[in-house]
């Protein structure tokens, strides 16, 4: 078994309509509700919104750890991430990603976009994504090419 570095532990009930959220050591208590676009009643968080948070956080995480090794100062780094809930054939659903990340200190855009490749290449997120759902990037307001 591969060493464990850290594990999230999270209780649900009710689901994603009326459902209550609240990770094991209570840094998280969330109520969850069907936003009004999907016929619900809102006024709550949703899965989307929970995943574009956490996609966003650990993203920007990859992307320090990065410019570290690459001794590039990017602390001021920020991330617009979208997640798309996206109907697809026989009743099923699946997820969209755009994450829009702007590196004002890194002026040269090959380099901005080399930093994003590799962070993405190395986040969690990424990884379980990758293959699964699309994932478009976008760097200082240009579409990253793969």
């Amino acid at each position: 078994m591969m060493k464990v570095l850290y594990t999230a532990e999270a209780h649900v009930t009710g689901g994603r309509v009326h459902g209550h959220g609240r990770t094991v050591g209570g840094e998280l208590d969330v109520d969850i509700r069907l936003p009004k676009e999907l016929g619900g009643e809102g006024g709550a968080t949703n899965p989307e919104q929970l995943f574009a948070v956490g996609y966003a956080a650990c993203f920007e995480a990859a992307l320090t750890l990065v410019g570290q090794r690459k001794n590039l100062e990017e602390q001021d780094t920020s991330i617009d991430a979208k997640v798309m809930l996206i109907p697809i054939e026989n009743g099923r659903f699946k997820l969209g990603v755009e994450l829009d990340i702007t590196l004002p200190s890194i002026k040269d855009a090959e380099q901005a976009a080399n930093l994003v490749r590799e962070a993405h290449r190395i986040c969690p997120y990424s990884n379980a994504t990758r293959g699964n759902i699309d994932v478009a990037l976008v760097v200082n307001g240009v579409p990253l090419e793969d």
